[in-house]
């Protein structure tokens, strides 16, 4: 018997080769023994509503697009059945997928799905909204909600966020405030990172040796407001060597829950998808919540 397949494609994601290559996509997986439902995403919002309603009548839901459009299938399907997913990364960072090693080949990505196992990976909610993998804050994160994607497809992502954000005239601190295991962190901060990753934004990176994707626990990041050339050179040294253990002006720790007491003003990136935050609002690592298929 034949299994059925939901495959939810986002045709603007990075450069539209997904769009390119949907009859390599449905081949491949057709092949693997899947019937294939195609919907493709025309606005915000709908890979999450269809994952939610329709996932509980297939035995697969498949994303492909970019962390946005797998974000937003991973909380409709938790809000829904709970089903397998896989994932086919075309979009312009594509950092949960770097982080596991997925393919950046998109017919060898649908392959993977067609013949792969079972992986099992951590998710977090941000009060009653869940992420795959990364909640940040400031000077990074914001270009991920706010440049075009028009426009990051040319210069590139990488070279957009270094050219305009890692300069003192640019790096503007926001007070937040958090809390974690009985611990208060309060300061200004020009960024925060709530991550389960090894690659936030496509700028940093944390290693492979510090990062378990299904411990239970997040990686924080905060990276405090430099006043002076030296601070930032610290600053910049940490993030190009990913030594953030030894730098002052970097809290780094791993906690499995946090309560944000001070909102930043400038709200927050949700798998690079904008969420305004609250004072007093709960972070919480989902242990085990993501099957992917590769």
């Amino acid at each position: 018997m034949q299994k059925k397949l939901l495959l939810i494609l986002n045709p603007v994601s990075g450069m539209r080769f997904g769009v390119l290559y949907t009859p390599k996509i449905i081949s491949v997986l057709s092949e693997g023994g899947y019937d294939i439902f195609l919907m493709m995403t025309s606005k915000r919002g709908d890979a999450k509503n269809w994952a939610e309603k329709y996932g509980k009548d297939f035995d697969l839901i498949v994303a492909c697009g970019g962390d946005g459009t797998f974000n937003e299938v991973v909380s409709g399907n938790l809000f829904g059945s709970k089903k397998p997913l896989g994932y086919i990364p075309c979009g312009s960072t594509n950092d949960f997928a770097a982080s596991i090693g997925l393919s950046g080949d998109i017919p060898t990505a649908a392959q993977n799905i067609a013949e792969g196992s079972e992986h099992v990976f951590d998710a977090g909610s941000f009060g009653e909204r869940p992420f795959t993998y990364v909640a940040s804050f400031g000077a990074f994160t914001r270009t991920s909600y706010a440049t075009s994607q028009n426009f990051k497809n040319i210069v590139g992502h990488l070279a957009y966020i270094v050219e305009g954000g890692l300069d003192l005239r640019n790096l503007k601190g926001e007070f937040v405030s958090l809390e974690a295991e009985g611990r208060k962190y309060e300061g200004n901060y020009i960024f925060g990172a709530v991550s389960n990753s090894t690659s936030l934004g496509g700028i940093l990176s944390l290693s492979p040796d510090a990062v378990d994707m299904n411990d239970g626990k997040f990686e924080i990041m905060l990276i405090k407001q430099p006043e002076n050339a030296g601070q930032l050179n610290k600053i910049i040294k940490a993030i190009t060597s990913r030594q953030y253990l030894g730098c002052d002006m970097i809290e780094f720790f791993s906690c499995s829950e946090l309560t944000v007491l001070k909102n930043p003003s400038g709200g927050w990136s949700l798998d690079g998808e904008f969420e305004e935050g609250a004072d007093n609002i709960t972070i919480k690592n989902l242990n085990s919540s993501i099957k992917l298929i590769y």
